[in-house]
């Protein structure tokens, strides 16, 4: 994966797929630290504990087309390989947490990515899955939630290619503030 939006991607499709209502992703970068963090929680089902001792093997999937099942893995991989650490938290029927720290300067840390694409893709394929992202750098936080603007919509679907056009427009605004986009 070119960069850490797509593993986002990839671990909110798990979170999705493990029947998530509600996804929270949170990006924390503090530039006197020199560190970079990402978390994504679940409300999805969880994980057994004997599952998730094997969640990090690549050779361990839930996927039914696939053998093989590298994006945590390969979410691992990237933090370590940048001074960072990495860990997964699940309970069987309460949600899954996945937290990767990196050293922001490290030459080997992947960029953030298009995080606007990346959460425009996750809501127009997934409507009735609520996201929520935040996004805090220095004295800067942004934040976007679906259901905010769900409420707002009064019933017109949130994947409306005109809602999605306004909300693009948005996240460009909002993401701006704190050098992402």
């Amino acid at each position: 994966m070119e960069d850490l939006s797509l593993h986002i991607l990839d671990i909110v499709e798990n979170a999705i797929r493990a029947q998530a209502k509600h996804v929270r992703i949170s990006v924390r970068e503090d530039l006197k630290q020199d560190v970079l963090s990402i978390e994504i929680e679940d409300d999805g089902a969880g994980m057994s504990e004997d599952f998730m001792r094997r969640a990090l093997d690549p050779f361990t999937t839930t996927k039914t087309t696939s053998r093989i099942g590298l994006g945590l893995p390969l979410f691992e991989q990237a933090a370590k390989m940048c001074d960072g650490e990495f860990s997964i938290f699940s309970e069987k029927g309460a949600g899954t947490k996945v937290h990767a720290t990196f050293r922001r300067s490290h030459i080997d840390r992947k960029p953030m990515g298009k995080i606007s694409q990346t959460l425009i893709t996750l809501i127009a394929g997934n409507p009735a899955v609520d996201f929520s992202y935040r996004h805090a750098r220095e004295n800067t936080t942004v934040q976007f939630d679906t259901q905010e603007w769900k409420r707002e919509l009064e019933g017109v679907p949130i994947n409306n290619p005109e809602v999605l056009r306004l909300i693009k427009k948005e996240l460009a605004e909002i993401l701006g503030k704190v050098g992402v986009a």
